[in-house]
């Protein structure tokens, strides 16, 4: 019986890999890029895209006059931020998923990083347990920069 399905059986698949020692070494490709990830890369990298589906959702109804935007999520893309308008610097917002978003400061190195752009409409997405559901969390929030937590 493989890790995935005793992963299944008794434990999720993060806690599968963890019992594996897969986060240690590198067990796949990521698929857009064919960087080497971990497995728990993997699943964190899989929900900051969801993250960012569901951002660029919400952000095509809040701003139509963006036109559209380009994703690009994870620490080894291209662009500048996670999400830009095709109209350029119009809204520019950042995107991940985590149990809790000050782990590893991440929300507030998406905000410093969103702080160093111009975009008048600035965000940082963000999908936890702590936080469930698609709310503006005013208390995360610093001056000119939205902070959503998001359903994935």
């Amino acid at each position: 019986m493989g890790i995935a399905a005793r992963a299944g059986n008794r434990h999720s698949r993060v806690e599968g890999c963890r019992k594996a020692n897969a986060k240690v070494g590198h067990i796949s490709g990521e698929h857009v890029k064919g960087h080497a990830l971990n497995c728990i890369e993997q699943v964190n990298q899989t929900f900051t895209y969801l993250v960012a589906f569901e951002a660029a959702r919400y952000l095509l109804e809040r701003h139509p006059e963006a036109g559209s935007f380009d994703l690009a999520p994870g620490a080894h893309m291209a662009m500048d931020l996670d999400i830009m308008s095709v109209e350029p610097g119009l809204v520019g917002a950042e995107a991940f998923a985590a149990v809790d978003p000050r782990n590893n400061s991440k929300l507030a190195k998406d905000l410093a990083k969103l702080t160093q752009h111009d975009q008048p409409h600035r965000y940082a997405f963000f999908s936890s347990p702590l936080y469930p559901g698609l709310e503006r969390r005013l208390k995360l929030e610093k001056p000119g920069i939205e902070v959503w937590s998001v359903a994935v």
